[in-house]
């Protein structure tokens, strides 16, 4: 397994690309209106004002290199107004956009590229990774399927590279920059191009020159959305420059990295990703919205985001995970006559198990449906040799006759134990049963008549779950189930452990 750890600091509706080859405060912004329309070289960036206290927001206004402030346009002013008129529109959009917003203004400051770019997610997604458009556009940035593709952003059954954070960053930036370059640095342009495509203002600035009218950005006719998309990222920044001169109050930001990266090279259940790093699965699947069934590919390496604060516990857990608590699932398409207890019977795993990988509400299928199977030894499908197992009133006995119904994973559960043990324990090669087999129960599963030993556990400052878990030789779900716990661990708080 290869570790990594590194702390991290448009809506396109045409591929168009053949024609043209703290608490909440009220921050001021410094104005600087000596180039009204065009970018400035990254040494004359606007000077901090040392009186505001530093927070992301005054990082990227001291980046901002379209002068906002001094375009003067009635489309801006429309714009302005439109946000003006959504009083909770920064409340609701920083709230998604806290968790990227600082490693998007790190990646385009990298550049040297204005940092009015950093705010492009707000006008394509509301910074908002799951956004879908109708246009099939997706993520942060508003990919569609055929300009990711272009930058590398592989989209499949279990992944789609739009909706990764760094990854969809990554070929924005790129893709800006190739624009800037092809229309001579102008930004406005390579803005405009983002968003219908460069073909789209490319015969826009043709037209114009053949009319002998200018051919900036304000003076191209242009789709309508394109007409409006420029000002609304001009708007946003010139409210982000001054908000008390529009009478904004933006939620505070701190001027820190919020994620790290993880590399992981063998594929996981990132609901046990999440307990390892002792952080909830939404937060989880928040950073890592990507993966399409909350698991990673089988093959490949991909890079985990997790919360700075519990990246080193992370990694520490991923490298000390036994590879049979890792997940991994073979896909099977539904076909016609099929029932979720017969697919269950013929794969050798428990119905309840496909349920929950599948999110499914009911047992309901149809034909064509793919489903994602969990194969035992992997983590999902095996019961846990944990004190939570019913203890018989007397001793089990050493052999069980298979009966019909009877799979690796109920018989395991039913006499607390594995299936790898069992299967080790009677030299299986599969999971294959037959009625009236006789199998051979491990010894550590008849030994659990006499019943659990209670053990209560005062938290201490740094524990986690997975700390917890690994001291005394339990299942993180089985700490949470014997106390009702969520994902949070408060020092003094007591804990009740069942230990064999």
């Amino acid at each position: 397994m290869t570790l990594g750890l590194l702390v991290m600091a448009g809506c396109q509706t045409t591929a168009d690309y053949a024609s043209n080859g703290q608490p909440p405060h009220a921050e001021g912004g410094v104005f600087d209106r000596a180039y009204p329309h065009a970018a400035r070289s990254s040494a004359s960036r606007a000077t901090p004002d040392i009186s505001q206290p530093h927070t992301l927001w005054s990082r990227l206004r001291a980046g901002f290199l379209l002068d906002p402030a001094a375009i003067d346009n009635p489309r801006i002013d429309k714009q302005r107004l439109a946000f003006a008129s959504q009083p909770r529109y920064f409340e609701l959009s920083t709230q998604r956009a806290r968790r990227y917003l600082h490693y998007v203004t790190e990646q385009v400051e990298a550049r040297e590229m204005p940092s009015e770019l950093a705010l492009l997610p707000f006008v394509e997604s509301s910074y908002n990774p799951m956004a879908y458009s109708s246009a099939k556009a997706a993520g942060l940035w508003q990919f569609i399927p055929s300009t990711g593709q272009l930058y590398s952003l592989r989209q499949d059954w279990w992944y789609d590279g739009r909706r990764d954070i760094t990854a969809s960053t990554r070929a924005a930036l790129d893709y800006l920059t190739r624009l800037n370059r092809q229309f001579d640095g102008d930004w406005l342009l390579a803005l405009a191009a983002y968003n219908c495509g460069e073909g789209c203002v490319g015969r826009a600035v043709a037209r114009n020159r053949k009319l002998g009218l200018p051919t900036d950005y304000w003076n191209l006719q242009l789709p309508k959305e394109t007409m409006n998309y420029v000002p609304k990222l001009l708007a946003l920044a010139q409210i982000i420059e001054s908000p008390a001169v529009y009478g904004t109050v933006l939620p505070a930001l701190d001027d820190e990295p919020y994620f790290a990266e993880i590399t992981v090279d063998q594929q996981i259940d990132l609901h046990k990703a999440a307990e390892l790093a002792s952080i909830s699965k939404e937060e989880l699947l928040s950073l890592n919205p990507a993966f399409n069934h909350r698991v990673t590919a089988p093959k490949g390496s991909y890079q985990l985001l997790v919360p700075v604060a519990n990246a080193e516990q992370f990694a520490s857990a991923l490298a000390d995970l036994p590879e049979s608590e890792r997940l991994a699932f073979q896909s099977y398409q539904v076909r016609r006559g099929d029932t979720l207890s017969q697919i269950a019977r013929q794969h050798q795993v428990h119905v309840t198990a496909i349920r929950e990988v599948n999110n499914l509400d009911g047992h309901v299928i149809h034909a064509g449906q793919t489903l994602m199977l969990p194969q035992f030894g992997a983590g999902m499908g095996e019961a846990p040799a944990t004190a939570a197992a019913p203890a018989a009133k007397s001793a089990r006995p050493a052999l069980y006759t298979v009966q019909p119904g009877d799979n690796l994973w109920l018989i395991a559960r039913k006499h607390g134990t594995s299936v790898s043990n069992i299967r080790q324990h009677n030299g299986l090669k599969g999971n294959a049963l037959s009625v009236g087999q006789t199998l051979s129960l491990p010894a550590a599963a008849r030994t659990l008549a006499a019943g659990p030993r209670r053990h209560t556990y005062v938290v201490r400052a740094g524990d986690s779950l997975y700390s917890i878990a690994r001291q005394f030789k339990v299942g993180i779900d089985s700490i949470r189930q014997w106390n009702s716990l969520g994902p949070v661990l408060r020092p003094g708080q007591q804990l009740t452990l069942l230990l064999p």
